[in-house]
């Protein structure tokens, strides 16, 4: 099995993310490129080591991570289809079926739009976990402060100075801890936009055998 290092030297996944982030930008989109990615892929390592699951796992949910929206540069309805049929036409001499069916099915599940997704797997949960805790304003595109202000997505990543997950495996609570800019967006608005994605974790997470938690500003709200 090839890792993610290898993953991430592959010319043909960087040109997919790398012009993903392009198009993605250009539909006002927040970051989709390799900042995004290589978050993911780190934190959904992390995750996987952390609840107890080996390397090779381990190294499996980093690379779904790494890959999981390289695909949206064809289109975002079902970029999470097109993101995992594109790897498996680049990688399918690089792994076993086993391990190509696993990676393939934790990028497609990982977009809270497919309703008919039940978790199977749990790298399929833990990059659902990695990816929606990414917000951050380093996500933002938009350097024009009126237009961040027009766009709640842009407003609610822009207002968030801090974003991680806590992983409590004695407890078994997964966390998701936020610092906001109250003066820039009022919380409520951070739920507008993210309660779908919220659920998605909480259930991500109860396959796992976790409950979900969220903190913003040190208030206990999950």
């Amino acid at each position: 099995m090839i890792g993610l290092e290898d993953i991430k030297k592959n010319h043909l996944v960087l040109s997919f993310i790398n012009q993903t982030e392009k198009t993605l930008e250009e539909l006002s989109y927040t970051n989709h490129g390799l900042r995004h990615s290589n978050l993911v892929a780190e934190r959904s390592k992390s995750i996987a080591l952390k609840i107890g699951l080996n390397e090779k796992d381990a190294e499996l949910a980093a690379i779904s991570g790494f890959c999981h929206d390289m695909g949206s540069f064809l289109g975002r309805s079902y970029h999470n289809y097109l993101s995992a049929l594109l790897f498996f036409q680049v990688f399918q001499k690089d792994f076993s079926s086993k391990e190509m069916v696993t990676i393939m099915q934790a990028i497609s599940n990982h977009d809270e739009k497919k309703k008919e997704m039940a978790f199977s797997s749990p790298i399929s949960a833990i990059v659902v976990l990695a990816d929606k805790s990414d917000v951050h304003r380093s996500r933002v595109n938009v350097r024009v402060m009126d237009e961040i202000k027009a766009d709640i997505h842009d407003r609610v990543n822009y207002a968030t100075k801090e974003s991680k997950l806590k992983i409590d495996k004695t407890k078994k609570r997964i966390t998701l801890i936020l610092k906001i800019d109250t003066n820039f967006v009022p919380i409520i608005e951070y739920f507008e936009i993210f309660t779908e994605r919220m659920v998605f974790c909480k259930k991500a997470a109860e396959y796992l055998g976790y409950k979900f938690g969220l903190i913003i500003n040190n208030f206990k709200l999950l």
